[in-house]
């Protein structure tokens, strides 16, 4: 899921460098999405293997 969010903020710098804004802004939405539920399934994991070992 990490390759998908660098792809699509990749995408989104190429987009906002050639003047394409609406796709620059969807890619980085959808990208800003991917972060947060990356982090929190890390937070989850992190969180929950803590219970487990103590």
């Amino acid at each position: 899921m990490i390759e998908w969010i660098v792809i699509l903020l990749i995408v989104a710098a190429i987009a906002s460098l050639l003047g394409f804004r609406g796709v620059a802004g969807a890619s980085a939405s959808i990208a800003k999405i991917l972060i947060f539920i990356v982090l929190i399934g890390i937070l989850l994991l992190l969180f929950f293997g803590v219970i487990v070992f103590a």
